[in-house]
């Protein structure tokens, strides 16, 4: 018997639906065919769709392997994440965002993501990636499609605090390999990629590796095409309930990410950050405040 991936429930229900009772097999021909409905129904629901009790549903879990259904019902998101084509997405979210409340629905959304995001991180592969960006020669980021926000922000302020900072934001393959060819085994590569997964981002990790460098996946599991390559891998939740990427959780792990890496450096930022001040204002880089009224509201 083929070994069975742990985190993929269709890979598990084809291997097991001989087995099952009659009542199990349509629960199992129910997710096979509405994968994409079946990740957010309750036990209770499902059965009733089903024509099953809860207690069925519970069992037919725990025979997959699971323990309970809610394990069950995390790997199963876990299975459709590449999975789910836009159009598909699209459809999830229009069940699951309440019309009437759509800003509330979306935010709560959004808070769970960071929580999720909360359980992911690995405070070991945290620090671990910290000393990488520090030790790096030269540090490349890397994130295209919806990804390329997260490279953007976390490359502009990597920028700031060091001189040695390579954005890869291309329209092609081939302009991403004339960006990195030069890596070697003093840098490190930090790609990004969250479902669905770009291949762009997955070939330059692939390259960066072989090249000797130090590669820190920034993704959504361990399982992640993305993490193959990698030394370290910083994990966050996004949200695969619209069409639209929640990156709410993966910014708030750039954020801590910059953080850690310039309080590092503490001395080094307050002298760039003076400095920069300084050329804002000479070049009138931002708009102007009432100075006098921001004064009186510090005195």
């Amino acid at each position: 018997m083929a070994k069975v991936k742990q985190d993929d429930v269709l890979h598990r229900i084809r291997e097991k639906y001989q087995t099952l009772s009659k009542g199990q097999k349509r629960l199992a021909d129910y997710i096979q065919n509405h994968y994409e409905k079946a990740v957010y129904l309750t036990a209770a629901r499902m059965g009733e769709l089903v024509g099953v009790s809860e207690s069925t549903v519970v069992r037919f879990a725990g025979e997959l392997g699971y323990d309970g259904y809610p394990g069950m019902q995390r790997a199963m998101e876990e299975t459709i994440r590449t999975r789910l084509t836009a159009l598909q997405r699209m459809e999830v979210s229009s069940a699951n965002i309440d019309d009437e409340h759509l800003v509330q629905s979306v935010l709560q959304g959004d808070i769970l993501n960071i929580r999720e995001t909360m359980t992911l991180v690995d405070d070991g592969a945290f620090q671990q990636a910290v000393e990488t960006i520090m030790n790096a020669k030269r540090i490349y980021v890397l994130g295209v499609r919806s990804s390329a926000p997260l490279a953007s922000y976390l490359g502009y302020y990597l920028n700031l605090f060091f001189g040695n900072v390579h954005l890869g934001l291309t329209n092609s393959i081939s302009e991403t390999f004339e960006q990195i060819l030069k890596i070697g085994p003093e840098d490190c590569m930090i790609g990004i990629s969250f479902p669905r997964y770009s291949k762009r981002t997955v070939k330059a990790m692939e390259y960066a590796k072989a090249r000797g460098a130090a590669v820190v996946a920034v993704t959504d599991n361990d399982q992640s095409p993305i993490a193959a390559n990698a030394d370290t891998v910083l994990k966050a939740y996004s949200s695969m309930e619209s069409f639209v990427d929640s990156l709410v959780g993966p910014m708030s792990l750039m954020n801590a990410l910059i953080i850690a890496v310039t309080r590092q450096r503490q001395e080094e930022v307050q002298e760039n950050l003076t400095a920069l001040e300084s050329i804002w204002k000479e070049y009138d880089v931002y708009e102007k405040t009432d100075e006098d009224t921001f004064g009186k509201l510090l005195s």
